[in-house]
């Protein structure tokens, strides 16, 4: 049985890979860089003794999708796991970003994981038991001033999970979106955060373990949405009470002041 996970060179998408080989799931993974990739075949190989092929390439290409999904069909005897984890944050106001990098962000972040699961949805189906995981954030659940287009995204890849989890209910597909908050990874870098701002952030952080561990138990018990960490879960519930003024007025507070 296979898992296929995108962005899985580094931070979470890593981990997740390791619990995946750990939990008898033999592995393709696919990110940009290659000596990650490597890094991480050969630690799957001698930790675990599971297979793990790999694919290095840029997901955001125009025809990434394609190329990933006719890869991993030729390489996996039966899949039965995808992980949709690549993707990226742009942190700035929307009118000082280049345009250009907001689109590639979306298509990342919403095109791509709605590609491949549409191009893998058949090959899920003959699987005994099959299991989609679709990585947002807790930044689904508001709007984020200096995040828009982020927030934005992941909230589309949250009600995207969860309108596919009910058309898919009585087949042997589960679907889950994993929704975790600060996590110490390469996510503030790659946003352009300040090093006050990744600082404050840190004081809150949870590790890329931590929240693999979260998304794979869930995963597998079939739940619908994943928020680890009880102050992720807190200030998520949060947000259904909380008039939406007030909770962009917070997060602006929490953002904007530094840039």
């Amino acid at each position: 049985m296979y898992a296929l996970v995108t962005g899985a060179s580094r931070g979470i998408g890593r981990a997740i890979s390791l619990l995946l080989a750990q939990r008898g799931y033999d592995l393709l993974l696919v990110a940009r860089s290659e000596d990650q990739l490597t890094a991480l075949a050969q630690e799957i190989a001698q930790k675990h003794q599971r297979q793990a092929q790999l694919l290095a390439l840029d997901l955001a290409a125009p025809g990434a999708a394609d190329t990933v999904a006719a890869w991993a069909l030729g390489h996996a005897e039966q899949l039965a796991v995808l992980v949709n984890n690549a993707g990226y944050g742009l942190w700035g106001r929307f009118e000082q970003l280049s345009l250009a990098e907001q689109q590639n962000m979306l298509q990342l972040n919403m095109a791509l994981p709605v590609a491949l699961t549409h191009a893998l949805l058949p090959a899920l189906h003959r699987a005994p038991k099959a299991y989609i995981l679709n990585v947002s954030s807790t930044a689904a659940y508001q709007a984020v001033p200096s995040l828009s287009l982020y927030a934005a995204s992941k909230a589309f890849l949250l009600s995207f999970s969860r309108g596919l989890r009910y058309e898919l209910k009585a087949s042997n597909v589960s679907v889950t979106c994993l929704c975790p908050g600060a996590t110490t990874t390469a996510f503030a870098d790659r946003a352009g955060m300040g090093a006050e701002l990744q600082a404050t952030a840190n004081k809150v952080s949870m590790t890329p373990e931590a929240v693999a561990e979260a998304a794979v138990t869930g995963l597998l018990a079939g739940e619908a949405e994943i928020v680890p960490g009880v102050l992720n879960k807190v200030s998520a519930g949060l947000t259904s009470f909380v008039p939406k003024g007030i909770v962009e007025k917070i997060a602006a507070g929490i953002y904007e002041k530094y840039l």
